[in-house]
């Protein structure tokens, strides 16, 4: 196999001409073959028994062609790009050139490479820092929310308020006319939670428990059902029940039954201590945000499209998963959503371009300042990685390739590169 490298008009993008022998190109039509002879009927031969060249006579010689295309290319591109010894950042664009059996097998992969960061000024980079104080309203929230946990329920005897649970009936028509998924019994819905559309759930405060009234909404014009986004709809609502929260007493007796302290005062001191925890990580994590905002910002790099397109299909990719892992497909997502992948791909833009803009800056910095990740580090996550998974260490080094090896390496060289940054940083 040959590899030649060319550049294009377009910067950061070139284009690899691979020749792949012929015999390599009648492998992959016979495996073409076999992996579809089963299917094919030929006159006077019994299902799948008939010879490729018999097969060719009735179908054509081309019969196989693209499929054993994609064999080839499938095979022989990942060799293609190591022997091109290029940092390809991007998904091929694959054109056959010249694709006949006995004749060397030739194609030809435009893609993205790696463009080159200018850096502008990274050191002793001003911005405001992080507030990490903590006080003492932050501590009175805590016990707040403890205590909001721990309420208890209680019927509602007057009018419906904001916070309180309800349980109710709706039949939702637009014109007249009901419309899918505008119909439920027993539905909980804690008035102001927002679950509604707008102006839905503030109509029923003042409401009691057993009354039927009409709730007149307007879907919004963005509405994610286009059949019913900026029409005007009525819902008939009844309250079939109504709680509300009774909060416990904050004192020592709180303290005593939701903590391991037996006064308040010394809950209070622990969730000081906790607070103080979250926020100084939040602090560092905001400030290490801020300080990487403005070197991005002062940097200079183009982005090639291809390279952008790439990261947004594996954030869609992320996603699909995630979502699959909730017992839904994409397509369906899609559907629901009235959203196609192209629309997606142009949502997930801005995002694509500000994690490949930030990746490669601090892959510049740590160019720039020498700063390596030692076999120490290396092996010190992995051994994070096997203790968060509760195996050891060797056995975890097993589970990682050669690929995730690369990806851990340049996170751990992004994280130092924000640790020099933040510690050249003027924190005011």
């Amino acid at each position: 196999m040959s590899v030649k490298v060319e550049k294009t008009d377009e910067k950061n993008i070139i284009k690899l001409t691979v020749e792949v022998p012929a015999e390599e190109f009648t492998a992959a039509l016979n495996q073409a073959f076999n992996h579809n002879k089963k299917n094919i009927n030929v006159p006077g031969f019994r299902k799948g028994h008939a010879t490729r060249t018999m097969v060719e006579k009735i179908y054509g010689k081309g019969a196989f062609y693209e499929e054993a295309a994609q064999i080839v290319v499938n095979g022989s591109y990942r060799q293609a790009v190591e022997e091109s010894k290029e940092d390809i950042v991007s998904g091929p664009a694959i054109n056959i050139v010249e694709m006949e059996e006995g004749k060397t097998f030739v194609y030809e992969a435009t893609v993205a490479v790696k463009p080159e960061v200018e850096l502008g000024e990274y050191k002793g980079i001003t911005v405001e820092k992080a507030d990490d104080q903590v006080t003492d309203e932050d501590v009175e929230n805590e016990l707040k929310n403890i205590a909001d946990r721990s309420a208890r329920l209680v019927d509602v005897t007057g009018e419906i308020k904001s916070g309180d649970q309800t349980v109710i009936d709706f039949k939702g028509t637009v014109d007249g006319t009901a419309f899918s998924g505008g119909t439920a019994e027993d539905y909980p819905l804690t008035i102001g939670s927002n679950q509604f559309i707008p102006g839905f759930e503030d109509q029923i405060i003042g409401h009691k428990t057993g009354e039927t009234f009409d709730v007149n909404v307007k879907f919004p014009e963005d509405y994610h059902a286009k059949d019913l986004a900026g029409k005007d709809a009525v819902f008939a609502v009844t309250v079939k029940s109504a709680k509300q929260k009774e909060l416990p007493e904050i004192n020592d007796e709180f303290a005593d039954n939701h903590s391991e302290f037996s006064t308040l005062a010394e809950m209070k001191e622990d969730l000081k201590k906790k607070v103080q925890e979250r926020k100084t990580a939040a602090a560092k994590t905001e400030n290490e945000n801020k300080v990487v905002e403005k070197v991005v910002e002062n940097a200079k790099v183009e982005l090639p499209q291809p390279m952008v397109d790439t990261e947004c299909r594996s954030m869609i990719d992320n996603y699909a998963n995630q979502l699959q892992s909730q017992g839904l497909s994409l397509q369906d997502y899609l559907k629901y959503t009235g959203q196609t992948i192209d629309s997606m791909m142009e949502q997930l833009k801005p995002n694509a371009v500000k994690n490949i803009t930030t990746g490669l800056v601090l892959e510049a910095v740590a160019k720039a300042e020498n700063i390596e990740v030692s076999d120490e580090d290396f092996e010190k996550e992995v051994q994070h990685m096997a203790d968060q998974y509760k195996i050891e260490l060797e056995q975890m080094k097993k589970f990682v390739t050669e690929d995730q090896k690369e990806q851990i390496v340049e996170g751990l060289a992004r994280t130092k590169a924000i640790d020099f940054l933040v510690g050249a940083a003027n924190l005011q």
